[in-house]
């Protein structure tokens, strides 16, 4: 053998075996990391989901509560009173004047609200009494007061 000596591969494996096997047992020693607020309501809506508690099919409930959790990882959901409250206001500020002072007073809670969103909506309504607008027009004659043909 010209003096070289030759390294086995049986001890390089077992060294290889052993450091997999040690890394392998710290990582399950290792603490684990409490679940997010977001993972938790993942998880919550998974398990309405899979309960058939949903108003949605299971598949698209699964992939609303899949593409919501990945939303919230990355910032995206927001879920403050003040979020809440500007978008109210911006689908008010799409409406004309008359509708808008209505809609705005049903985003504040006037009027009657019925339903939730598990149902498939939330129900605002809100009752304003006409004004009477002058016409042009001179008024109708009541039926019993036109002459007979």
């Amino acid at each position: 053998m010209n003096g070289q000596h030759r390294l086995s591969s049986r001890p390089i494996r077992t060294l290889l075996f052993i450091g997999a096997a040690l890394a392998g047992t710290c990582a399950l020693a290792a603490p684990r990391a409490e679940p997010t607020a977001d993972a938790l309501r993942y998880q919550q809506e998974r398990a309405v989901c899979m309960s058939d508690r949903s108003h949605q099919d299971r598949a698209t409930c699964l992939r609303e509560a899949a593409s919501a959790y990945a939303e919230a990882r990355h910032g995206g959901l927001n879920d403050d009173a003040t979020t809440y409250t500007r978008n109210a206001g911006l689908r008010c500020d799409a409406l004309p004047d008359g509708q808008r002072q209505a809609c705005q007073a049903r985003m504040q809670g006037q009027g009657r609200i019925s339903g939730n969103a598990s149902t498939g909506g939330i129900y605002r309504e809100i009752s304003t009494p006409e004004r009477d607008v002058p016409s042009d027009r001179p008024p109708k004659a009541p039926a019993s007061d036109l002459p007979a043909k």
